[in-house]
C-alpha cells in the first residue's frame, strides 16, 4: 500500500453522505507510537514547557498553547535522528507534552491566590503536596470526563469545527514526512526571544513597559484625569498577539481600553468626591485620590468578572444539546457495540467505557478524601465540595471543548471564577467561612479549572490523532503520565517564583489568580461582593452575545491589565500584515505559517529564558539597577528595542 505523505482533500470540510474520512496512516496498518523514543521525549517536553508556561502565564496572565512548538521539536528531533515512520510517535511526544499547558493554566489561575491572600491573612497555607495533588487530580478528571465526547467532537463534527489550533499543529506534523526544515525558524527566534527577554528580566537593560507616564503630561493626564497607556514591550507577549490573530486581539484590547479609557476616567467625573465601599470596606480613599491602577483593581475588573461568569453561563446553555447527544452515544457503547467494524478498526477504539466510568468514580472518591482530610477537615462540607467539583467540571467540560474547537481558547478563567463564586455561596451557606473557606473554595476552584483546561486541550490532540490517523486509545491512556509530571513540574516552579518573587509583591502579575482571590475574599468574611458590578458585567455579556460579538475575549481584556493586553494587538496587527500584504495568496500562506514559528520562537524563548531569569535571582544575582528602570530614558530605550523586534519579526517572514 502506498504511503501517504500529505492530508486528504476533505480533511476540512464536512463529508457528503456516504463518504468516509482516511487519515494518513491507514486504519488498517500498525505503526510505531508509543515507544521509548516518543514517551521521554514526551516527559521532557512536558518538563520544559510546564516552567515555561508556569512561569509566562504568572508573569503576563496569558498561558501559550505549547502544542504547535513541541510538535515543530519533535519533527527536528525525529528528523535528525532519522527515525523512521516517526508521524505516529510524534503525536505521541506532542499529546504528552500539552498536558504542560493545561494543567498550568489550571494552577496558576487559581493557587497563587492562596499566596496573594497569605499576605492578608497570614493563617493561610499552601504547600507543594496542594498544588500537586489537586492538579493531578483535576487533570485526570478532565481526561476521563472528556473521553465519552471525543466521537462527537472529532467525527461526528468533522468539518463543521475548525480547529484552529489543531489544524496548525497538524500542519506542522505533516511537514515532518517531507523533512524537518521547519524548526530552524523556531530555533532562530526562540534564540533571539529568550535573549532579548532575558536581558530585560536579569540586567534591566530596559524598561519592561512603556507608560504614558514617560513624560511630564502624562503624569499629569494620569494623575488629573486618571487616564494613563501601558504596553510591555517582551517578546513572549508579542509573538502570543500573532497566534491569537487580530480579530481576538482587537476584541480583547478594546475590552480593556472600555475599562481604562471609559470607565476609569468617567468614574473620577462622577464619583471624584465619594467613597464607594459597600462591598469593601478596606477602600478608603475618594476615587478622585485613587490612581487610575487602584481604580480598575477596585472596579473596573469586578464589571469583568460578572462578564466573564455570565459568558459562561450563556456557553453552558448553547452546549446543553452536545451535552446530551455525547452522553446518550457513551450510554449507548456502554450497553453494547452497536458498530463491531468500525469499533474494530485502530484508529476508533477509546479506553474502554466502563474502566473510564470506573475511573471517574476512583478519581471522584480520592478528590473527596483529599478535601475532607487535606483540606476542610468535615465530612459535610467535603461531600458538599466534591458535588459542586463533579457536577461543574462535567457540565463545564462541553464549554472547553466547544470553545478551543471553534477559536483555539479555552475560557477557562472565565469558567473557573464562575465556580468559584458558586461555591463560596454554598460553602458559606453550609458553614465554612474565613480563611479555611476561602482555602477550600480555591483548592476547588483549582482542581475545576485544571480539568476544563485538559478537556480542552485534550480535544486538540484527539482531532491531530484523527486527522493523521493515531490511535486514540494511545493517545488517551498516556496523557495520564503527562499530566503526572506536569502537576509536578508546576507546583515546583509556582513555589520557586513565589519564593523569588512574591506573588503579594506585584511583580508577578498572576492577573487570573488576583481575580480569584478578589471573588472570595468578601465573600467568605460576610462582607458581600459587589454584586451591582457583576450585574453590570454579565448584562454587558448578553448585549455582546446578542452582537455577535465574542463576550468572553472582551470581559478578560476588562480584567487584564492594559500593558498585557495592547501588545496582543501589536503581535495580532503584524499577524494581518504579513497575511495579506501580498497579491498572491499561497506567498501570504507561506508567511502566515512562517510567523507562526517565530513567534511560536518568541514564546518559548522568551518564558523559558524568564524560568532562569527567576532561578538566578532566586540564588542571588540580581544586576538590576532600580534607579535606571524609575528613569524615563528606561522607557524610552524600551520603545526603541521594541520597534526594532517587530522589524526582525516582519523581515523573518519573508518567503523566498
Amino acid at each position: 500500500m502506498e504511503e501517504k505523505t500529505s492530508l486528504p482533500e476533505n480533511a476540512f470540510r464536512e463529508l457528503n453522505p456516504g463518504e468516509e474520512y482516511e487519515p494518513i496512516m491507514s486504519p488498517r496498518r500498525q505503526y510505531p507510537e508509543v515507544t521509548t523514543w516518543s514517551v521521554t521525549w514526551g516527559i521532557l517536553m512536558t518538563i520544559l514547557f510546564s516552567a515555561a508556561a508556569a512561569y509566562l502565564g504568572l508573569k503576563v496572565g496569558q498561558v501559550f498553547e505549547a502544542a504547535i512548538p513541541i510538535a515543530i521539536i519533535a519533527v527536528g528531533v525525529s528528523t535528525a535522528a532519522k527515525r523512521n515512520k516517526a508521524l505516529g510517535e510524534n503525536v505521541i511526544i506532542q499529546s504528552i507534552g500539552a498536558c504542560s499547558g493545561a494543567v498550568v493554566a489550571g494552577a496558576i489561575f487559581t493557587l497563587p491566590a492562596i499566596y496573594i491572600l497569605q499576605a492578608k491573612y497570614p493563617e493561610m497555607s499552601a504547600s507543594f503536596v496542594k498544588i500537586f495533588i489537586s492538579s493531578l487530580l483535576g487533570g485526570v478528571i478532565g481526561i476521563l470526563f472528556l473521553i465519552p465526547f471525543r466521537k462527537y467532537f472529532v467525527s461526528d463534527m468533522h468539518g463543521k469545527y475548525p480547529f484552529p489550533e489543531a489544524t496548525a499543529t497538524t500542519q506542522v506534523l505533516v511537514s515532518g514526512e517531507k523533512g524537518g526544515a521547519q524548526a530552524k525558524p523556531l530555533l532562530i527566534a526562540g534564540l533571539v526571544g529568550g535573549l532579548y527577554d532575558f536581558v530585560v528580566a536579569t540586567f534591566g537593560w530596559w524598561n519592561e513597559n512603556f507608560t504614558s507616564r514617560f513624560c511630564e503630561w502624562g503624569v499629569m493626564l494620569a494623575d488629573k484625569a486618571k487616564l494613563v497607556f501601558k504596553l510591555n514591550t517582551g517578546a513572549a507577549v508579542l509573538g502570543l498577539g500573532y497566534i491569537i490573530g487580530f480579530k481576538y486581539a482587537l476584541i480583547i484590547t478594546l475590552g480593556s481600553l472600555a475599562v481604562w479609557w471609559l470607565l476609569v476616567p468617567g468614574m473620577n467625573i462622577l464619583f471624584a468626591d465619594q467613597v464607594l465601599n459597600a462591598w469593601d470596606p478596606s477602600i478608603t480613599q475618594t476615587v478622585s485620590e485613587m490612581s487610575p491602577e487602584t481604580i480598575f483593581r477596585a472596579y473596573g475588573k469586578n464589571i469583568g468578572i460578572g462578564a466573564i461568569a455570565m459568558a459562561g453561563i450563556i456557553g453552558i446553555i448553547r452546549s446543553w444539546g452536545i451535552i446530551r447527544g455525547a452522553v446518550s452515544l457513551a450510554v449507548g457503547e456502554m450497553k453494547g457495540k452497536s458498530d463491531a467494524q468500525k469499533e474494530a478498526l485502530r484508529t476508533s477504539r477509546d479506553i474502554s467505557f466502563k474502566i473510564i466510568a470506573i475511573g471517574s468514580i476512583v478519581t471522584i472518591l480520592a478528590t473527596f478524601i483529599f478535601f475532607w482530610f487535606g483540606v476542610m477537615h468535615n465530612l459535610l462540607f467535603a461531600v458538599v465540595g466534591i458535588l459542586l467539583v463533579a457536577v461543574i467540571a462535567f457540565l463545564f467540560t462541553t464549554v472547553a471543548a466547544n470553545a478551543i474547537a471553534i477559536v483555539g481558547s479555552n475560557p477557562v478563567s472565565g469558567m473557573t471564577l464562575m465556580t468559584l463564586i458558586l461555591a463560596s455561596v454554598v460553602m458559606v451557606a453550609v458553614g465554612l467561612n474565613g480563611t479555611s473557606g476561602m482555602l477550600a473554595a480555591l483548592i476547588m476552584g483549582g482542581v475545576v479549572c485544571t480539568a476544563l483546561s485538559m478537556s480542552g486541550a485534550f480535544i486538540t490532540d484527539l482531532k491531530i490523532g484523527y486527522w493523521l490517523g493515531t490511535t486514540p486509545k494511545k493517545q488517551e491512556t498516556w496523557k495520564f503520565l503527562g499530566t503526572l509530571v506536569s502537576a509536578a513540574t508546576v507546583g515546583g516552579v509556582m513555589i520557586l517564583l513565589n519564593e523569588t518573587y512574591g506573588f503579594a509583591s506585584g511583580q508577578l502579575a498572576a492577573p487570573q489568580a488576583n481575580a480569584m482571590a478578589a471573588v472570595i475574599d468578601p465573600l467568605m468574611n460576610g462582607v458581600g461582593a459587589p454584586w451591582l458590578l457583576y450585574a453590570i458585567g454579565a448584562a454587558l455579556a448578553v448585549i455582546l452575545t446578542l452582537c455577535k460579538i465574542p463576550a468572553l475575549a472582551f470581559a478578560l481584556g476588562m480584567f487584564i491589565p492594559m500593558e498585557l493586553n495592547v501588545p496582543l494587538l501589536v503581535g495580532g496587527a503584524i499577524n494581518w500584515y504579513v497575511t495579506t500584504r501580498s497579491n498572491n495568496a499561497e506567498i501570504n500562506k507561506e508567511r502566515g505559517e512562517k510567523g507562526t514559528l517565530l513567534a511560536s520562537g518568541f514564546i518559548a524563548g522568551g518564558a523559558l529564558m524568564g524560568v532562569v531569569s527567576a532561578l538566578l535571582r532566586f540564588v542571588g544575582f540580581n544586576p538590576i539597577n532600580e534607579t535606571w528602570l524609575a528613569n524615563p530614558l528606561s522607557e524610552i530605550c524600551s520603545l526603541i528595542a521594541y520597534v526594532l523586534l517587530m522589524l526582525y519579526f516582519i523581515k523573518a517572514t519573508k518567503v523566498k
